[in-house]
């Protein structure tokens, strides 16, 4: 029998490549050119000269990991956090804040322009708030190692599934901050704490509340030692749903203050709400003075959630009707413009993307619209909503990529684009929310 012996193929190991940064794209990756081929490199600023290693190549584009910053920019500064470089939670506190906002929305104006075919955008003063400490709403992962013998609290680690775990998060609100110092020791105490499977953490006007879920019932013992290591906290939910109550005070709903409005809103932990609540409150101003609310207007919100935009625009206008697809939200909402005070709107269930009932609200003269959509956007609803015709319609969005296919909807059927406003809601990430007014021309 012959034997054939085939050589081993060569093992090529690709040089390490130097590159100039250019600018970054809407993920808050640096870009460079390398062959014809944009290359993209998280981590890296615009302006600086890095070291890289090639991880992936496509037809247009290459995707590398920074190994080296032999010229740094001026914008560059030292992470606050000591897990930022492992941690999934930001991607940007490595540039300067007011840099990271400049990046961001140049990225997002190259999206648009291209997008939209626009020469210039009708940018306005950004929204800002706090750097740090801003966010009143999380979802924390819980992990058992069984190696170590012990428990992780923390977020996805970059680019993977696995958490990882942390010590310490500054983006956290102040009350929700002792996470980590007071819980981490409890959890390895408990007879069931394996089966817990994350947190939620929420910040309601400055009370933190808890939600923990789990995958098998936790015994008395187990939500006893959990109260009583966070006292200052409210823990709130039910076995069946996968969490637990053990109220400490009778409460049954969290609520947060529109303080320039007046307005108490109540919530559930389950329910949509804008995380950081300094930039929520000048959305919420800013909406009211885009869309110059009369007092005979009447005024359409899709997607209006508990109420945030609803409420205040019910203080101005003749009438709203807020349209929102979950029933328990549309609860909730109905509740709070009653517990307000406020009876001049109403608030009906219905899924936007589909086909909109033939009759009720559909069918009504509408002045002014605002919508708020998920990140998937508006497409279904934008389609319906133009035949209402309404003089102004405001798009708060939270992706900019499906905001510009959404825009380019707008704009075919007879809007215009006449006030832009980047809005800073998660700083020291890759996230950059917007706003967007069109009229009917």
């Amino acid at each position: 029998m012959a034997i054939i012996y085939q050589a081993k193929k060569a093992v090529v190991v690709k040089p390490a490549q130097r590159l100039t940064i250019n600018a970054l794209d809407h993920l808050g990756q640096g870009m460079a050119r390398l062959d014809g081929r944009i290359v993209f490199v998280p981590g890296a600023l615009p302006g600086e000269t890095v070291q890289v290693k090639l991880s992936s190549q496509k037809k247009s584009f290459s995707k590398a990991e920074l190994q080296k910053v032999l010229e740094p920019s001026p914008d560059r500064q030292p992470a606050a956090c000591p897990h930022y470089q492992q941690c999934g939670g930001c991607q940007l506190q490595h540039a300067k804040p007011e840099a990271q906002l400049r990046w961001k929305q140049q990225a997002v104006e190259q999206l648009l322009s291209h997008q939209l075919g626009l020469e210039r955008l009708p940018w306005e003063a950004a929204i800002t708030g706090p750097d740090f400490g801003y966010r009143r709403k999380a979802r924390l992962g819980v992990w058992y190692q069984q190696s170590k013998k012990g428990f992780q609290l923390g977020f996805r680690q970059q680019g993977d599934f696995r958490i990882q775990p942390l010590t310490e998060c500054q983006v956290l609100s102040p009350v929700l901050q002792p996470v980590f110092s007071v819980l981490l020791p409890v959890l390895k105490r408990l007879q069931q704490g394996r089966s817990i499977t994350h947190l939620d953490l929420i910040d309601a006007d400055g009370v933190a509340y808890v939600v923990v879920r789990h995958t098998a019932p936790l015994p008395a013992s187990d939500k006893a030692q959990l109260c009583a290591s966070w006292p200052e906290a409210r823990w709130f939910g039910e076995a069946e749903a996968g969490c637990f109550s053990a109220w400490q005070d009778g409460e049954s709903d969290l609520s947060y203050a529109l303080t320039a409005q007046q307005l108490q809103l109540s919530f559930q932990p389950d329910d949509f709400i804008q995380v950081n609540a300094v930039v929520n409150q000048q959305m919420v101003e800013t909406a009211l003075d885009w869309l110059s609310i009369q007092p005979q207007d009447r005024v359409l919100d899709l997607y209006c959630g508990i109420g945030n935009f609803s409420l205040p625009l019910a203080q101005q206008a003749a009438g709203v009707i807020g349209v929102e697809g979950l029933s328990a939200m549309v609860e909730r909402a109905a509740t709070n413009a009653a517990n307000n005070g406020l009876s001049n709107v109403q608030f009906e269930r219905a899924d936007l993307h589909l086909p909109w009932p033939d009759n009720g609200w559909s069918r009504q003269r509408f002045d002014k619209i605002l919508l708020d959509p998920a990140r998937a956007g508006a497409s279904g609803a934008i389609e319906q909503l133009t035949p209402l015709a309404a003089g102004k319609v405001l798009y708060v969005s939270c992706n900019p990529e499906t905001l510009a296919r959404d825009a380019g909807q707008l704009l075919q059927r007879g809007y215009r684009l006449t006030r832009l406003k980047a809005v800073e809601m998660f700083p020291q990430t890759r996230h950059l929310e917007l706003m967007a007014l069109f009229e009917l021309i």
